[in-house]
């Protein structure tokens, strides 16, 4: 589904101490603050109001139609006064769904000479709050909390953001990765226990046969790729007459996506080193079909492949871009330190300062015919870039702060993608960092993700979450990790 298809459910905590009139006023506030957070443009997706809850039987019920609707992509409770919390229990102790406390009231000010003891009892939230805190502390409960006045821009930003990284749970959790062949030989970071990251995030991921590849690759016809390549003219400027092995590329794409869209895959990996029957790597293939939201993972890391297409899908409708990365070389001038971003050929078209070009050239690796890919230069702009990795025995996701350059240099034989940045605290600190956490050499990069939204995501996966940003030493971080290492091992 798309981000669209997916809808938050706002329940409302209180109780029958007030009366039957302050019930009916609650439920006519809860529905106007929810049309008036829809109408804000600030959530990705819709709000909508299901229950003032007021008995055990009411929360339970609502959070077990939550759990089982695959539209609902969490739940947003409010209460508007003291709803006890032991009512809560067998609810929250059963939600499976992500849960935001909105610590909120509905009035902004404190209305001087109308408050009397009617306006308390109807307005009792930073009372109910506190008590709805306590539940969830004690139940151990992964949510996020966001205080502050429901109309301010602020928080209704914060809401949707919290959102997004909601429906990166959803797809996640039904997340497929189709793998082409198996990883690259002796790679390590790029292994990593399939069953528990099922049982923890939700992935899918299997193998198909090159060779299956191959005969689907064969059976793709010539108006196929002719239709593809219109889409090609349209998207990217061609800087090359060998237009057969532009077209060679578009049966690549053409036939990795069927075999994905019939296994209902939104992921895939693939290696130079397993390219039986095939003339070319994918590079243009590979790079417009992560245009088009599927994720993609390089020497068959499916598990790159995987949080590409979840920092996609988080972002879905945002403009920065978002595209598989991998770490290359530094500039280590002093003074002047930057990180250079690219990949043999994989990297997204959605980072592109400019119109990105399709160009022909050898790769030098794979021992296969030079391929099409596009070229561009990323663009400027705040970001992050993400890895996770196994740790046997937990995951740990890694989110690091970065602010995209426009290169220094033009590199005008460098034939590839490439985004150049400077990365927090500064490159050389946060190398020894990323390092020490074992971060991967591929990553996600992302311009519209936030590192919060990552720290949401993973708290709500039940994973580490690790951030290096402006703040970060390594004494602190090496002490951030051990003290993380004995906690997880306690779980």
């Amino acid at each position: 589904m798309s981000m669209k298809d997916y809808e938050f459910w706002f329940v409302v905590g209180s109780q029958f101490l007030y009366g039957p009139e302050v019930l009916e006023t609650v439920a006519a506030r809860a529905q106007e603050m929810t049309d008036k957070l829809n109408a804000s443009g600030a959530l990705p997706c819709k709000l909508v109001y299901k229950v003032t809850a007021k008995t055990n039987k009411e929360i339970t019920d609502v959070v077990r139609e939550a759990n089982y609707d695959p539209h609902c992509a969490g739940i947003i409770t409010w209460c508007h006064t003291f709803s006890p919390s032991k009512m809560w229990i067998n609810g929250l102790a059963s939600l499976q769904k992500p849960w935001c406390h909105f610590a909120t009231q509905y009035n902004r000010e404190i209305p001087n000479e109308e408050i009397d003891m009617d306006f308390m009892n109807l307005n009792q939230a930073a009372h109910g709050d506190r008590e709805h805190g306590f539940i969830g502390a004690r139940l151990r409960a992964p949510r996020k909390i966001i205080a502050g006045y429901w109309q301010d821009e602020d928080v209704q930003k914060r809401l949707g953001d919290w959102m997004r990284a909601a429906v990166g749970v959803a797809v996640s959790k039904d997340l497929k990765v189709m793998r082409f062949g198996d990883n690259m030989r002796e790679v390590a970071v790029t292994e990593g226990d399939k069953v528990e990251v099922q049982i923890k995030l939700g992935w899918q991921v299997n193998t198909w046969p090159v060779g299956q590849l191959v005969d689907t690759m064969n059976a793709v016809t010539d108006a196929e790729i002719d239709e593809l390549m219109e889409v090609y003219r349209a998207n990217y400027d061609f800087a090359t007459d060998d237009l057969e092995t532009v077209r060679y590329q578009a049966r690549e794409e053409i036939a990795m996506k069927k075999m994905m869209d019939a296994e209902g895959c939104k992921a895939f990996s693939n290696t130079f080193q397993d390219l039986y029957g095939m003339d070319q790597l994918p590079g243009l293939a590979s790079q417009h079909l992560m245009a088009q939201g599927y994720g993609y993972g390089g020497e068959g890391d499916w598990k790159v492949a995987a949080m590409t297409t979840i920092l996609k899908a988080m972002s879905e409708g945002q403009t920065g871009g978002t595209a598989f990365m991998e770490d290359y070389t530094y500039h280590l001038v002093k003074g002047n330190e930057y990180s250079l971003g690219a990949h043999m050929l994989e990297v997204c078209p959605s980072v592109a300062a400019e119109r990105p070009r399709i160009e022909v050239h050898p790769l030098g690796i794979g021992d296969r015919q030079p391929p099409a890919r596009l070229v561009f230069e990323g663009h400027e702009g705040d970001a992050i870039v993400v890895s996770l990795i196994d740790m046997g025995g937990r995951l740990r996701l890694i989110c690091q702060d970065i602010h995209c350059v426009k290169p220094i240099m033009e590199m005008p034989n460098l034939p590839v993608a490439r985004v150049m940045w400077q990365a927090e605290p500064s490159l050389t600190t946060g190398v020894e960092c990323w390092i020490t956490a074992g971060g991967a050499h591929h990553t996600v990069l992302s311009y519209d993700v936030t590192a919060e939204q990552m720290r949401d995501w993973a708290r709500m996966m039940d994973i580490e979450f690790v951030h290096i940003n402006k703040d970060t030493t390594v004494e602190g971080l090496e002490k951030e990790l051990f003290l993380s290492d004995l906690a997880w091992k306690l779980k």
